[in-house]
């Protein structure tokens, strides 16, 4: 029977069985099997690396696999290209958003497929009708001429899955669908799911998040190093399970949630701070030892915040003082010389160097400690130092040489965190740390942060998860459209309270 108590058609959607896939130096997938139903959302967990997304890449046609079948209704398929996965009805909404920056919104949408007149020219009226329809079913209001990098990223996220579902696919697979959405815009997302569901679409649905699996899965597998572990449903399975299938280990225990800092002295602060357009009037003080968090709506002026606060946006008003002293931060460079580092939330585009290796993208930050004499590097200890920093964060790489886009997602956020160990930030600015991350690599990442705080480190922590937010934060800053609507003590944080001065 299917989910909605109907008769399941007999051939299963798709079939997986036995599929391998090997890069070099590493076996991505070992004799995998799978079977997606129709109209049924099969969810696919996994810590970082364990194959997920490459499985989802054969599925697409984005990869081949080394052995084994696909069959789609019982027909073996072979797909040589993402363009013959949509003529078969399967398409993918990436986790690593495949946008064109400085097309529209629309465009990005139907690249393509545009309405044409009797003379091959775009039916702009048409194209933008299209988009706005499609933009409402999914509960957002974008400009379908608006520039793609004018967005912030959960805007682009929402038109990644927003082309994925222009094709009409009877198979979509969803590759951490939610991972820049505010809970808000992922319930809306829910929705058109479940109503995708319901008309017989089959979902292959990739998350690190385990609450969304018992709102959404009818099924879930779990992928370990490669292998299929195993596969049940959401009845059958506790947190719990789930998780031990996934790590194979034991996670170190959550951070706890200890009373509010003991006030150590300002380490940065921001008085009537603004950017045009952005925010304005943005005063607070952040203590050494302390984690402020930032919580807000998509559109608040967080990020950009953060980006001020690093040199990247220079400020049209107020000032910034870094331990109590008045500063200008023209650029990066200027802020790491005065002991800031900062984890941008999107690693894809503004994160990670791709095309460099993983020790590249790590010395970058160590050639401006004590590795460099006479103008010249000493290579060797700078290696030993990156090696060490990658050892100690668990960083999953056939070795340092490797270049960083082969790493999964969660491990390039390790690299990125590495990068700033290896500069011993006084001041640690964190947008999204956690983004599209499996729940052993979070449950490190907070051990991580929690370790430099007790060593006397600040660290500003903007976070979209309100779980993460009142787990590791001692203060709270919540902004609404560009202003603080408030700060928090720690015993005063609560999900109610910060909600309704996020929406204020």
């Amino acid at each position: 029977m299917g989910p909605d108590g109907g008769t399941r058609v007999s051939s299963p959607l798709l079939e997986v069985s036995r599929v391998c896939k090997s890069f070099p130096g590493v076996a991505a997938l070992e004799e995998v099997s799978l079977r997606l139903e129709h109209g049924t959302v099969h969810a696919l967990m996994g810590e970082n690396g364990a194959g997920k997304s490459t499985l989802m890449k054969i599925v697409a046609g984005v990869c081949t696999p080394d052995s084994g079948e696909l069959r789609l209704e019982g027909r073996a398929l072979r797909l040589d290209s993402p363009r013959q996965a949509l003529e078969h009805g399967i398409a993918m909404i990436h986790q690593e958003l495949n946008l064109l920056p400085t097309m529209s919104v629309a465009e990005n949408i139907w690249i393509g497929r545009e309405p044409l007149n009797a003379f091959g020219l775009v039916r702009h009226r048409e194209l933008n009708r299209r988009t706005r329809a499609l933009l409402g079913r999914l509960g957002v209001d974008l400009d379908p001429q608006a520039e793609l990098r004018t967005l912030p990223l959960a805007a682009r996220q929402m038109v990644e899955i927003a082309r994925a579902l222009s094709y009409d696919s009877r198979l979509l697979i969803m590759d951490e669908p939610t991972s820049s959405l505010t809970e808000r815009e992922a319930e809306r997302l829910f929705a058109v799911i479940r109503d995708l569901r319901s008309r017989g679409v089959g979902i292959f649905y990739v998350t690190h998040r385990i609450e969304e699996l018992f709102e959404l899965a009818d099924e879930i597998s779990v992928l370990r190093d490669g292998r299929h572990v195993g596969t049940d449903t959401p009845r059958n399975l506790a947190r719990n399970d789930i998780i031990r299938m996934m790590v194979g280990r034991d996670l170190p225990p959550a951070p706890p949630r200890t009373a509010a800092a003991q006030a150590g002295p300002v380490a940065l602060s921001a008085y009537g701070l603004a950017v045009a357009g952005e925010f304005h009037d943005v005063s607070f003080e952040l203590h050494a030892g302390e984690i402020l968090g930032v919580a807000g709506l998509v559109g608040s002026g967080r990020s950009k915040l953060a980006e001020t606060l690093f040199g990247l946006v220079a400020p049209t008003a107020g000032e910034i003082r870094i331990g109590g002293s008045v500063v200008r931060l023209d650029s990066p460079a200027a802020a790491i010389s005065r002991g800031v580092g900062f984890v941008t939330e999107d690693r894809k585009e503004t994160g990670c160097f791709a095309g460099l290796s993983v020790l590249e993208n790590l010395e970058i930050s160590a050639l401006s400690r004590d590795f460099v004499r006479l103008g010249l590097v000493r290579s060797g200890a700078a290696r030993q130092a990156c090696g060490q920093t990658a050892s100690a964060l668990r960083i999953k790489t056939r070795g340092l040489s490797e270049p960083i886009e082969n790493l999964s997602g969660g491990n390039q956020q390790k690299v990125l965190l590495a990068r700033w160990l290896l500069l011993e930030p006084r001041i640690l600015i964190l947008d999204e740390p956690t983004r599209g991350v499996d729940v052993g690599a979070k449950a490190e990442i907070h051990q991580l942060i929690t370790r430099l705080v007790a060593e006397g480190t600040a660290v500003l922590m903007i976070s979209s998860e309100m779980p993460e937010i009142l787990a590791m934060s001692h203060r709270v800053m919540v902004m609404h459209e560009g202003r603080v609507t408030g700060i928090l003590a720690r015993e005063a944080a609560t999900q109610l309270k910060i909600m309704d001065l996020a929406a204020r």
